[in-house]
Order: C-alpha cells, then sequence, then structure tokens
C-alpha cells in the first residue's frame, strides 16, 4: 500500500528530526541522541507491529532505520543543535506536528488492514503516533507530551476514527487521506498558538 509507506516516511523523518531536538535539549552524547531519535521515530511502530501480529517492519526493512541514521547525520552537520529554546521554535512544532498525524494515518491504516474494529484502530493509531514519544520521555525523566499537550493525543484520536468512518463508507485514495493530514496537521497547530487544552480536574 503506497499510502501507507508515504505515511511511515514523513512520520519517521518528522520524529527523528523532533527526537533529535528533545536529545539536545537534554544535552545527551552522541549515543543518546541516537537513541532518543530512534525510539521517537520507531518506537510506536514497534508496538504497533507487536499488536496487529505483523514481523516489526523496522527489523525487515533497511529504510527506516536508515532514514533516522540520515536525520541525525545532517542536523549535527547543519548545525542544528546550536538553536536555543528548540522546543518553541516553529520547525521542532512543525516536525512533531507531521510525524504524529503520519504515524497516526499508518496506525489506523494498518488497524484497518488487520480488520480491527473501531476501537482497535483508533487505539492502534495512538500508539503508534505516541508510543516511541512517552518511551523516550519515561527514559528521559519527563512528562509525556501525550499527558500534558494541547489536544496532542486527541488530534490522533481523531484521525483514527475518522479513517475508520471512511472504511465504512468506502471512502479511500490519496485525496482523503491528503484531507485528513491536512486536517489534522492544522488542527494540532491551531490547537498549539491558541494554548486549547483538555479540561483538567481539579
Amino acid at each position: 500500500m503506497i499510502e501507507l509507506m508515504v505515511a511511515e516516511i514523513i512520520g519517521t523523518l518528522a520524529f527523528a528530526l523532533s527526537g533529535f531536538y528533545v536529545a539536545v535539549k537534554e544535552k545527551l552524547d552522541l549515543l543518546g541522541v541516537f537513541i532518543a531519535s530512534f525510539l521517537t521515530a520507531l518506537g510506536g511502530g514497534l508496538v504497533r507491529d507487536m499488536l496487529s501480529d505483523r514481523a516489526p517492519y523496522t527489523f525487515t526493512n533497511l529504510m527506516p532505520t536508515l532514514l533516522v541514521l540520515g536525520v541525525v547525520f545532517f542536523s549535527i552537520v547543519l548545525k542544528l543543535h546550536k538553536k536555543d529554546e528548540i522546543e518553541k521554535k516553529f520547525y521542532f512544532i512543525v516536525s512533531d506536528t507531521l510525524g504524529l498525524v503520519s504515524f497516526s494515518i499508518s496506525g489506523a491504516l494498518i488497524g484497518l488492514q488487520a480488520d480491527f474494529n473501531v476501537f482497535g484502530v483508533i487505539l492502534l493509531a495512538l500508539i503508534t503516533a505516541v508510543g516511541g514519544g512517552v518511551v523516550r520521555d519515561i527514559l528521559l525523566n519527563r512528562v509525556p507530551l501525550l499527558l500534558t499537550s494541547e489536544f496532542y493525543g486527541t488530534v490522533s484520536l481523531l484521525v483514527g476514527l475518522i479513517l475508520y468512518l471512511f472504511a465504512q463508507w468506502d471512502v479511500s485514495g490519496y485525496l482523503p487521506l491528503m484531507a485528513v493530514f491536512v486536517f489534522g496537521v492544522g488542527l494540532r497547530l491551531l490547537a498549539y498558538y491558541k494554548q486549547w487544552n483538555l479540561p483538567k480536574i481539579g
């Protein structure tokens, strides 16, 4: 499925860059930077593939690993690690958003291929999108972005739900997927800049 491959490539590139930024902020050494980038980009997909009873794509194809290595290498060459307040920069927010939406789409598509019900499709979209980042943040002793950030997980859940409904209505192809992608990216960026949050208890 070409749509799935495109979503995987975009998500891997974007989340590898996001993981690189987080690692730099935490002042990790070179190995730590690679581990943070790999976990962010590939961790959610590994969990997704295990849940859907698939051979992990990362372990059967070299492309994801090469993409992460390429992102880290060029980020160092271009001295992106010299930037201050990285997580507040536009390019960090955009890369993280692209990764979130792309992996939400790939997770939902694999859930649909596995004939999961609506709960399974939505959950797989969420796990694929945020799983790697959650593991990374736990290792770095940070509160996962999923639990604190503006509509972060909510965007992933909505993308999964929309794609499940599309499948029930026999809506498929590049245009519907692009529409979902644009919707997800737009909603996440709008929520970030408007500081929208889900209600908190207390």
